[in-house]
């Protein structure tokens, strides 16, 4: 019994619950890093997802496509400029870093942000609605953001503070942040909100199934508004635990009020739409069916 106790307790110590680093492998001067990865699996698997979605409630999959190509040009350097702005005394002293993307430091509101003006001037050039698109598309973006959280795990960042919990996550010491050199286990909170994110993904997929079998008794606009409100809590939540959040004049984590932004806007259009029982505010859309593109 000691023996087996031994090789438990042994077996548990080689265990760290740590990254292997952010390459997957180099050829020549090429190199393939575990983020870029990410981001084009989740790219990829959220286009295919929100086609399949389009298709249920009458818009051409093709429309979806050229959104993509739309968010691919604006949403990612949005996400980039949101980090560089809120950083910018790091990215002073060597402004070309600013490229280096793959390197990690995209913000996830900055994408929402300017996806969100992209999918307004994509619904209104279409003369399609804003909210029958954004509610195809908000199981993808969750989606993606759930695969997207697992680039912080293998760059070694966006990590929480110190902890001793059983799913602890050990972080290299050239990876601590300043003041906490002697701390080696840190939160995974790019484990918990990707969790966190795949939750609301399956409250979205339910509610978008049950508004196709309804035959839409579930209104335009309330599966995206659902998604803000139901990530931006989580995010509440996970970002009070994390020691690199983007800070406003040193006072308050930029993430959290966005969060709580998002949880105000969010449920204040769902009152709208199913208290005062009105429609939301939507672009022009009487000049061309989403199933004609």
């Amino acid at each position: 019994m000691s023996n087996v106790s031994l090789y438990l307790s042994n077996s548990l110590l080689a265990f760290l619950f740590t990254s292997p680093g952010s390459i997957i492998f180099q050829v020549g001067f090429l190199t393939f890093r575990w983020y870029g990865l990410l981001i084009a699996s989740a790219v990829i698997i959220g286009v295919n997802l929100s086609q399949y979605l389009a298709k249920q409630r009458d818009i051409a999959p093709s429309l979806i496509q050229q959104l993509t190509i739309w968010l691919v040009f604006t949403a990612i350097p949005c996400a980039r400029l949101y980090y560089v702005i809120f950083e910018w005394s790091e990215y002073a002293r060597n402004p070309i870093d600013i490229l280096a993307i793959w390197k990690g430091g995209i913000a996830i509101h900055g994408a929402i942000i300017g996806g969100l003006v992209t999918t307004i001037v994509f619904a209104r050039w279409h003369r399609i609605s804003f909210w029958k698109l954004v509610d195809v598309v908000a199981p993808s973006l969750i989606l993606g953001q759930a695969i997207g959280r697992w680039g912080n795990f293998f760059n070694s960042e966006a990590f929480g503070a110190p902890t001793n919990l059983p799913w602890k996550l050990y972080i290299p010491i050239q990876q601590r942040p300043p003041g906490f050199e002697g701390f080696e286990y840190f939160h995974p909170t790019f484990l918990y909100e990707s969790l966190w994110n795949l939750s609301v993904l399956c409250l979205l997929l339910t509610l978008f199934a049950r508004a196709v079998k309804s035959n839409s008794q579930i209104k335009d606009g309330t599966i995206f508004l659902v998604y803000l409100v139901t990530y931006s809590i989580g995010r509440f939540w996970i970002e009070g635990l994390r020691t690199d959040s983007l800070m406003l004049l040193n006072l308050l984590r930029i993430a959290q009020v966005i969060s709580l932004t998002g949880i105000v806007v969010g449920g204040m259009g769902l009152i709208w739409l199913y208290w005062l029982k009105r429609p939301l505010p939507d672009v022009n859309t009487t000049r061309r069916s989403t199933t004609e593109i």
